[in-house]
C-alpha cells in the first residue's frame, strides 16, 4: 500500500486530495498547520491509513518531524503533494519585507524543504511522485497578486528542474496549476464577484477542489507514469 503525504491538506484543494487518495487506496499523512481540529477528523475517517500531522512547512525542523512521524506511522512516503499555500491580495508597493519572505517561505521553500525530505526513500525504491500545487497566476501573474503569483511561479520552475533531475531515479515531477476554485480562500469575493469569474471562465464555472483533487490523483497514478516535468491547468479554459 502506498502512502501520499499531503502539506496543507485540512482545508480545500488539500483537503479534497485527502479524500480521493484514501479512496484510491493510498495511506494518507494530512499535514495541517492551524486546523487541527479538522485535520483530525478527516483523519479519523480512515482508522489505521490516515494520520494527521502538525507541521510549518516553512520550517525545516518541522518537516523533519513530520516526515518521522509518517515514516513511523506508515514507512517511507510514496507519493509527495506540495499543496500548502498562503494568498494575499494587495498592491505591490504596500507588501512588506515580512509578507513577500512568508509567502516565499511557504509556497517555495516548503516545497523544497518537504521534496528534499522525501526523495532519498523514492530514490533508493526507484520510484516516486512529487506533486506541486501552483495556480494560473504563476503562468500569467495576477495584479495585486504579485508576491503569490513570484511564489507560484517559482514552483512551476522548481517542478520542471527536478523532474529532468529524478527522472533516472524513476521519480516523476508534475505541477497542477488550479485557476479560480472555490475554497474558503475566495471568503472574502461577493457573490457578485464568484459570478463575474463564473463568466470570463470558457466552462462558465468556478472549478471545485474535487476536480483539482482528482488530477493529483491521476498524476499520482500508473497512468501517469511516461509523464513528468508538466503544468496541468485545471482551470475551465480560462488560461490555455
Amino acid at each position: 500500500m502506498k502512502t501520499v503525504l499531503i502539506t496543507g491538506a485540512a482545508r480545500g484543494i488539500g483537503a479534497a486530495a485527502a479524500e480521493k487518495f484514501a479512496e484510491a487506496g493510498y495511506q494518507v499523512v494530512i499535514n495541517y498547520l492551524h486546523s487541527a481540529e479538522k485535520a483530525e477528523a478527516l483523519a479519523a475517517r480512515w482508522p489505521g491509513r490516515a494520520l494527521a500531522v502538525q507541521a510549518d512547512v516553512a520550517d525545516p525542523a518541522q518537516v523533519e518531524a513530520m516526515f518521522a512521524a509518517a515514516e513511523q506511522a506508515f514507512g517511507g512516503v510514496d507519493v509527495l503533494v506540495c499543496n500548502a499555500g498562503i494568498a494575499a491580495q494587495q498592491l505591490f508597493t504596500d507588501v512588506t519585507d515580512e509578507e513577500w519572505r512568508r509567502m516565499l517561505d511557504v509556497h517555495l521553500s516548503g516545497a523544497f524543504y518537504c521534496c528534499r525530505r522525501a526523495l532519498p526513500h523514492m530514490i533508493h525504491q526507484k520510484w516516486g511522485r512529487i506533486l506541486t500545487v501552483s495556480s494560473m497566476w504563476g503562468q500569467v501573474g495576477g495584479s495585486c497578486e504579485v508576491a503569490y503569483s513570484a511564489a507560484k511561479a517559482g514552483l512551476i520552475g522548481l517542478t520542471k528542474a527536478l523532474a529532468k533531475e529524478e527522472g533516472p531515479s524513476g521519480v516523476t515531477v508534475n505541477c497542477v496549476a488550479p485557476g479560480v476554485i472555490d475554497t474558503d480562500m475566495m471568503s472574502s469575493f461577493s457573490a457578485e464577484d464568484k459570478a463575474a469569474l463564473a463568466e470570463e471562465t470558457p466552462l462558465g464555472a468556478l472549478g471545485t477542489p474535487k476536480q483539482v483533487a482528482d488530477a493529483l490523483v491521476f498524476l499520482a497514478g500508473d497512468g501517469a507514469s511516461y509523464i513528468t516535468g508538466q503544468v496541468l491547468g485545471v482551470n475551465g479554459g480560462l488560461v490555455t
